[in-house]
């Protein structure tokens, strides 16, 4: 992947950029502030981009609007918002377009290199990777649609392990099922969202979109 980061931390900054240079990434730029990763995005056009939240110069909410704005531009931008943070109504707005490729992960929580790693290939695939507390508070401030009523628990179990990002064979793992359960869980819950097959959406995303009442 081709990858920029954006954070003011110059040693995790660093740090970053050699732990994905040792996995066989290539990181097109590494800057410190809001202004410089919108100029190393439109320069670089990368696969994917890591973005703290609150950088230079008032450290409050630079990057999160930076990142909003890079979405509009380029939709097939990877994003994912790498902060010890959780800034629930930009996150919304982050994820309300609908778009795929969309990741909000907490720093303290990652503890392991190898799903920091799958999260940005999730996200350069379209795909998601959301922190399940990024989940739960953005739960507790959105806006419930009525059709998640519908929803059985389990089916709601699927959907929130869905919006962590993970796979059908991790929900099966997690809840003690077996993959083919999962997938017709899932298949329930696309009939009850009314999400039909289809060759330009990522329905995994719409549905955890839904879930978030966005």
């Amino acid at each position: 992947m081709r990858i920029v980061i954006a954070e003011d931390s110059a040693i995790l900054r660093a740090g970053l950029v050699q732990l994905l240079a040792m996995r066989g990434h290539q990181v097109v730029a590494a800057v410190g502030d809001a202004r410089s990763l919108s100029e190393a995005v439109a320069e670089h056009r990368p696969d994917v981009a890591v973005i703290d939240i609150r950088m230079p110069p008032t450290h409050t909410d630079e990057g999160m609007r930076v990142a909003i704005a890079l979405r509009r531009e380029q939709p097939g931008l990877g994003v994912l918002v790498f902060s010890q943070y959780i800034e629930t109504s930009f996150a919304a707005e982050l994820l309300a377009d609908g778009a795929a490729g969309v990741g909000y992960l907490l720093k303290d929580r990652v503890a392991d290199l190898d799903d920091f790693i799958d999260a940005l290939t999730r996200l350069a695939a379209g795909g998601t990777a959301l922190d399940p507390e990024v989940v739960t508070q953005l739960l507790n401030a959105g806006r419930r649609r009525d059709a998640l009523a519908e929803l059985s628990p389990r089916e709601r179990q699927v959907l929130a392990l869905m919006a962590e990002g993970r796979t059908n064979a991790a929900i099966a793992a997690v809840l003690a099922v077996s993959e083919r359960a999962v997938e017709r869980q899932i298949a329930s819950i696309f009939a009850k969202l009314d999400l039909p097959p289809s060759e330009t959406k990522h329905r995994r995303v719409l549905a955890v979109l839904r879930y978030l009442g966005l």
